[in-house]
């Protein structure tokens, strides 16, 4: 791939939709960054994950449920009182209506069915398509990239820059952003990607470099995305974490646990162009 300094995005359709994950992301830290692009779009809610790790968050929320604020009775951001999406034979309907009912066998297939193009892209190990487990996460696409490590957004955008140009139809554009996975870092960070502060059952952990490091790699994140953000203004954004990682609170490290650190994410909605399927 013949990447680009610079990436331009073409302004999407009203109707287009963009779902960011911001794979293992504290809530704490994402509110300790300097990331004026992502938190302008609206209120950074506190939320509880899916999952607590990429592969079965990610599932859940290709089946309509989101990050949620369970203690609040609004639709969106608590998805058992109304989804953002929904299939159609998928439980509980929610008090109130959703605002995208979808058919198929999840969220992508179903915005196909409605005349979308889908385009995805991962950077963590269950987004590989090489693999039958990664499979089951990206085959539904229209297209997608696998970054091939956690430091690839640079080459992410480049992709999602091509892939955008050549649609006519309205895009449901999905990317999982990895440099907030451990080891916390992203392309020439001044940091050495050899150490991961964060490893379970480690001697070597550090609680600080895990929160310098994701705090500094949310805003590269921040400063990165910016283009693709603004192509999608006047659309439906929605971003997210898919789980936090544990630094050292009650002993534990990292995720794949059950501990409120690991659940604790950022959720923004920006519902500006949004319209019902």
């Amino acid at each position: 791939m013949k990447l680009k300094h610079t990436v331009e995005f073409m302004r999407q359709k009203k109707e287009s939709i963009l779902f960011i994950t911001l794979d293992s992301c504290r809530y704490d830290c994402f509110m300790a960054a300097h990331a004026p692009h992502m938190k302008q779009l609206g209120v950074i809610h506190k939320a509880m994950s899916p999952g607590n790790f990429t592969f079965g968050s990610h599932a859940a929320m290709f089946m309509g449920f989101l990050p949620t604020v369970p203690e609040r009775a609004e639709p969106y951001i608590n998805s058992k009182y109304a989804k953002i999406f929904r299939m159609e034979a998928g439980g509980f309907a929610g008090v109130q209506k959703p605002l995208f009912s979808l058919p198929g066998c999840n969220i992508i297939d179903g915005f196909k069915s409605v005349g979308y193009k889908t385009i995805g892209t991962g950077s963590v190990g269950w987004f590989n398509p090489d693999t039958e487990t990664g499979r089951a996460l990206t085959e539904d696409f229209d297209s997608f990239y696998y970054a091939g490590n956690t430091f690839s957004l640079r080459k992410q955008l480049s992709w999602l820059e091509d892939s955008l140009a050549e649609s006519a139809k309205p895009v449901f554009v999905f990317a999982n952003i990895g440099e907030t996975h451990v080891p916390y870092y992203y392309e020439e960070a001044p940091w050495d990607k050899s150490y991961n502060p964060c490893k379970p059952f480690s001697v070597d952990n550090s609680r600080d470099e895990c929160f310098q490091r994701q705090k500094s790699c949310v805003e590269y994140i921040d400063l990165k995305i910016q283009p693709l953000l603004e192509a999608f203004s006047e659309s439906l954004i929605i971003i997210c974490a898919d789980h936090g990682d544990c630094w050292g609170e009650d002993g534990l490290w990292e995720h794949g646990i059950y501990h409120c650190k690991v659940h604790e994410v950022p959720l923004i909605i920006k519902m500006v162009g949004a319209g019902k399927s």
